[in-house]
């Protein structure tokens, strides 16, 4: 597809197989509490000299902000993806070779934000400093997480179910849920990057969530 090739290559590789509609991993009150479990278990927190300066948090913030990004960079990538095929399924502007890899795009982008990445689970593996600024940092690494595997795989999921059927009222109301759950926690995200950034005294490096509508 000429978007696609636009915004960039997807993850390659065979993705792993996906459970039934009613798998587990896909409701939100159970993957909200098991992103809080993860994050809170697997993310370790090297601590700092108390003393250490704004300079000294700054570069270590720099290196958690890269690997946060990197880990949430194919799922941002994927969600945008979908929104761009449902875009061009509403207006009527996707070839015919284009629809037939449409499910098999879909399907991978619904992969890229499931806890069965490698990414998202390295993501869920941070190490996030004990300093000041660390601290909104530990809580942006679950935020991130939630809005990878929850929302965006919510969005990916409503989409799916809108390729087959655009007028499917359940899948519609899912996805403008899917939409508001993905602005709120990328604010709050965003919240605590400008927290880190009052702490260090200086802009960290930009957080790379997609915003929606992508």
């Amino acid at each position: 597809m000429s978007d696609t090739t636009a915004q960039g290559e997807m993850v390659g590789g065979t993705p792993p197989e996906v459970g039934p509609p009613g798998s587990w991993w896909r409701r939100r009150p159970v993957l909200v509490s098991l992103v809080v479990v993860v994050v809170l278990v697997a993310t370790i927190l090297t601590d700092l000299p108390q003393s250490a300066t704004p300079a000294v948090q700054y570069g270590t913030d720099v290196q958690v902000l890269r690997q946060i990004n990197s880990d949430v960079a194919p799922c941002s990538y994927a969600v945008g993806e979908a929104f761009m095929i449902h875009r061009r399924q509403l207006a009527g502007t996707l070839t015919a070779s284009e629809r037939a890899e449409v499910p098999k795009l879909l399907t991978d982008d619904q992969m890229a934000c499931s806890f069965t990445s490698q990414s998202v689970f390295d993501l869920s593996n941070v190490e996030v400093p004990g300093s000041t600024s660390g601290r909104y940092l530990q809580n942006l690494v679950g935020t991130a997480t939630t809005w990878v595997t929850s929302d965006s795989l919510r969005a990916i999921e409503a989409i799916q179910s809108l390729w087959g059927n655009r007028h499917d009222a359940a899948a519609l109301r899912k996805l403008a849920r899917a939409e508001q759950l993905m602005s709120e926690d990328r604010a709050l995200a965003l919240r605590d990057m400008a927290g880190a950034d009052h702490v260090v005294k200086r802009k960290l490096p930009r957080l790379k969530l997609t915003a929606v509508p992508a």
